[in-house]
């Protein structure tokens, strides 16, 4: 399986960006997707998580920074991850990674696959 994230580059603040991960080889059944990020000099952090089960439906999950301003979505037919960025703030700079898991990765946020990161970097 391998994941390719694409849609970084340098926005304003106040701008949009909508960042793609492309899904490729045997990718299923990997319900849990994940969107992480690593600033300059900090630590990996979680950004957003989407999961579906025919239990439960399709959940969403944000970190508090982002929720109402950041919106994870996934398209099965297309094998894609999608993470719409709005509103975005000199904060939000940094290297963006998606990660595909289990059912339990949205709760456990330990993910089987992880793309290699694309930088979205936020201007004054």
């Amino acid at each position: 399986v391998q994941l390719q994230a694409s849609g970084g580059g340098l926005v304003q603040a106040g701008g949009s960006l909508r960042l793609s991960c492309a899904v490729s080889g045997r990718a299923g059944p990997y319900p849990s997707a994940g969107w992480f990020r690593r600033a300059p000099g900090k630590e990996r952090e979680f950004v957003a998580a989407i999961v579906a089960s025919v239990l439960t439906g399709t959940k969403t999950y944000y970190a508090d920074a982002v929720r109402g301003r950041f919106t994870i979505s996934r398209d099965t037919d297309k094998n894609t991850v999608y993470l719409q960025m709005s509103s975005l703030k000199n904060e939000d700079t940094a290297v963006y990674y998606c990660a595909l898991g289990g059912l339990g990765a949205v709760v456990t946020r330990v993910y089987d696959y992880w793309g290699q990161g694309t930088l979205v970097t936020v201007s004054s």
